[in-house]
């Protein structure tokens, strides 16, 4: 968010990740992002919890591996989305910081939102690159000084259970939904 600001883009956040999983985890990442929202005066846009149309988009892709066609098929469903939403409104460009993350292929997350944008007149895909001029280490900063909850799995049911499963081989314990990077709790 701070660097749309700081590139003179007047943004919302539209949040819609029914992808995310348990619904306290949702539920978790929602008030973080509203909370910092919040705290800049920007506005958002809490779109709707699609979770049954997200599973039946995700069948026949369960054991498909992180980066692989379920993340295609999630970043396309999340962008188509947002793309109609900011048609809707009269917004004219759209992006996501899904890139910042190392753990993600910044070249699938700005496909899918080009991909999305093209198929709306006057709807643009800014492919910002997130990780550039100490963007990651931006964002570590601004989550230590927040206390921002930091999820350790990319948030649907399958990368949960592949984190897991690789928590188990690897003498770690489970996930825990709502322990922070910090390793302190949220109350709930």
């Amino acid at each position: 968010m701070e660097a749309m600001v700081a590139s003179g883009i007047d943004l919302t956040v539209f949040f819609y990740n029914p992808n995310i999983h348990p619904k306290r985890e949702y539920e978790i990442r929602k008030n973080e992002n509203i909370r910092f929202c919040e705290s800049m005066n920007i506005p958002f846009i809490d779109a709707d919890y699609d979770v049954d149309n997200w599973f039946s988009r995700a069948r026949g892709m369960e054991n498909a591996p992180e980066r692989g066609e379920r993340c295609s098929m999630c970043f396309d469903m999340r962008f188509e989305r947002t793309a109609l939403y900011a048609f809707e409104n009269n917004f004219s460009l759209i992006s996501s910081s899904l890139g910042i993350s190392r753990w993600k292929n910044m070249d699938q997350i700005n496909e899918s939102g080009v991909k999305a944008a093209a198929n709306y007149p006057g709807i643009s895909y800014w492919t910002y690159n997130w990780r550039k001029n100490g963007g990651s280490q931006r964002m570590y900063e601004i989550s230590k000084r927040e206390n921002f909850y930091q999820q350790q799995y990319c948030g649907c049911i399958y990368s949960l259970r592949d984190t897991n499963d690789w928590r188990v081989k690897n003498g770690r314990k489970k996930i825990e939904i709502g322990e922070t990077f910090y390793q302190e709790k949220i109350s709930n």
